[in-house]
């Protein structure tokens, strides 16, 4: 979900709230495109961050801190003179444009009061931080000429509005867009249904600070396809978008914010300020603010794309090796195919001895019965060699095959085993989620041959930790989050009479449960099914077939590698891979 207008308000509102009235003690610039702000009001101090990032533009209000640089940019230098200890005396946003504008009063050199603006605006690649001198219109305070800004745009990269010093500010207005917080349900059904396109694109292309998912919530509320075309709905399908339109419009105006985010798994799917009942199927986490859920939600999603980026140079070694794997198989197999013709040859060999005193010279085939099927069947021949030779040629070629066989039948073997590990490898990749499950999966791949290691490649015992559940009914599950964490998990945490669960067909984590010498309900046997298929290259299917059996039961073969191991007489279940509504212990 973008930051949208919608929730943009939600997060004006709390801004609103906590910040009027402070005044601004610290101003610092982190990073090119960002500032922290300590705001003090009474006895209370806020950090506030903005951020003007082209991919990631935001507001929030945080508690965390970052390291500023030695010598402040001009920018940040420009805000110091003229905001230390400037009042903040509004927050507000235009309309439910992406914009937000703080509203503050200093006293200049002179001693007069004066008023400025700080406007963040949150438009993608267009994002930017305005420092605007203030002018009046009909006796309201409204942005005037622009003093600064964290970006510079000039006539050469904007056609629509320069960003420069001594220009005026504005908002551009670049399509038709109304304000949807003031549609009337005629002017609603009229504009929607003159749209040429699919509805939920209908709803966001014509009314400011609707997002694309938003549209499409507004839409499933009002149980419509939102891939219908807007201008082919019925007058009573049109008053049930309005009316689902009005409610969302309610809860911005009215102000009934719940900030909450929507998880798949354990991975923040997306967020908003009020109940996505399009995510009916998925959990959500409500939380206090917006801004401690922005700043959850996309420190997470950071984190998770900085751990993808980290390993990128793991899994191309591995996907690499894995490709050779794939084409070696496949050849194998091909030449294993050919060797089934073995025992043909024998056969042909054995009748042409026991009947080939009725060849002729230059005969090209010999028809016989065959005395193991009671068939008859053709042999072909070569004419210019006897029966007697033709048989030799036949068990000539049989024994190739038959030792093409023997050497094919362990050769298959290892490769499939070597297939299976690297796709074990790819999953663990895929789960992890610190810095140091990537270091423990290295040393794994160290220990496999996959990589060389080098002279700061020390090994050492990393701080990496399987995923730490608890059952509905209070049973401790334990999820390895690669192939040694799974070996320690299976043949060092559980015991005897602990459980120990799997996907039957896909590379995946074990999962041990801790009876500590209870019986397990039949809740937790299917909760930690289900996380042994969420942690599987399963986890997009609908069903997983689970393995599950007692520790005691789970044999490691000498000479495997690790997390590879054995079982018999186990029981098995097939399961949603959906781990919603299991408790993660941090």
């Amino acid at each position: 979900m973008a930051l949208d207008g919608l929730n943009i308000a939600a997060l004006v509102n709390e801004l609103k709230e906590k910040l009027t009235d402070g005044r601004f003690l610290k101003i610092a610039q982190p990073e090119t495109d960002e500032l922290q702000i300590t705001i003090k009001k009474s006895k209370e101090q806020y950090r506030l961050l903005l951020s003007a990032d082209a991919s990631l533009p935001l507001i929030y209000i945080t508690e965390g801190s970052k390291t500023s640089p030695l010598t402040a940019p001009n920018f940040c230098m420009l805000l110091r003179k003229h905001l230390s200890n400037a009042k903040l005396i509004d927050v507000y946003q235009p309309g439910l444009e992406r914009v937000v504008n703080f509203t503050l009063e200093h006293y200049n050199e002179l001693g007069d009061l004066c008023h400025k603006f700080l406007i963040v605006e949150l438009m993608g690649k267009h994002s930017n931080i305005i420092f605007t001198d203030a002018s009046y219109d009909n006796g309201n305070l409204i942005p005037g000429k622009i003093i600064d800004s964290i970006k510079h745009i000039s006539a050469n990269v904007s056609s629509v509005r320069e960003v420069l010093p001594g220009r005026d500010y504005f908002i551009p207005e670049t399509s038709e867009k109304e304000n949807p917080l003031n549609v009337k349900h005629e002017d609603f059904t009229k504009k929607i249904s003159s749209v040429p396109l699919c509805s939920h694109k209908a709803i966001y292309t014509s009314y400011t600070g609707i997002s694309p998912v938003a549209a499409q919530e507004i839409c499933y509320r009002a149980g419509i396809d939102s891939d219908i075309p807007a201008n082919a709905l019925t007058p009573k399908e049109l008053d049930a978008l309005y009316n689902s339109f009005f409610d969302i419009m309610n809860i911005i105006i009215g102000k009934a914010f719940s900030p909450l985010m929507i998880l798949s798994g354990n991975t923040p799917k997306d967020f908003n300020c009020f109940t996505m009942k399009i995510y009916n199927d998925l959990e959500t986490k409500h939380f206090d603010s917006m801004s401690l859920l922005l700043e959850r939600f996309y420190s997470e999603k950071n984190q998770i794309t900085r751990i993808r980026q980290k390993s990128y140079d793991l899994r191309k070694i591995i996907t690499t090796a894995l490709e050779k794997d794939y084409k070696k198989y496949d050849i194998q197999l091909r030449q294993m195919k050919d060797t089934e013709k073995r025992d043909k040859f024998k056969v042909y060999g054995e009748l042409l001895n026991a009947y080939g005193y009725s060849c002729k010279d230059g005969d090209k085939e010999l028809k016989a019965l065959n005395y193991y099927t009671n068939e008859e069947i053709t042999i072909p021949m070569e004419p210019e060699l006897s029966a007697k030779d033709n048989a030799k040629k036949y068990f000539e070629k049989y024994n190739k095959l038959k030792r093409t066989y023997e050497a094919l039948k362990e050769i298959v073997i290892e490769t499939n085993d070597s297939i299976n590990h690297l796709e074990s490898l790819l999953n663990s990749l895929d789960i992890a989620v610190t810095e140091d499950d990537l270091k423990e999966l290295k040393e794994e791949m160290i220990q496999s041959g996959y990589i060389k290691r080098k002279g700061t490649d020390k090994k050492s015992k990393y701080k990496s930790r399987p995923f730490h559940y608890i059952s509905s009914d209070g049973f401790h599950m334990y999820v390895g989050k690669n192939n040694l964490q799974n070996e320690e998990l299976t043949f060092k945490v559980a015991g005897g009479g602990d459980w120990w669960f799997h996907s039957k067909t896909f590379p995946g984590s074990h999962v041990i449960v801790k009876a500590d010498g209870k019986k397990l309900p039949d809740r937790t046997f299917e909760e930690a099914a289900r996380l042994a298929a969420f942690y599987s290259k399963g986890k997009e299917q609908d069903k997983v077939e689970i393995d599950y059996i007692e520790r005691k039961h789970v044999k490691k073969v000498a000479g495997a590698k690790p997390g590879f191991v054995i079982y018999h007489t186990n029981y098995s279940m097939a399961i949603s891979p959906d781990i919603s509504g299991i408790q993660q212990v941090d």
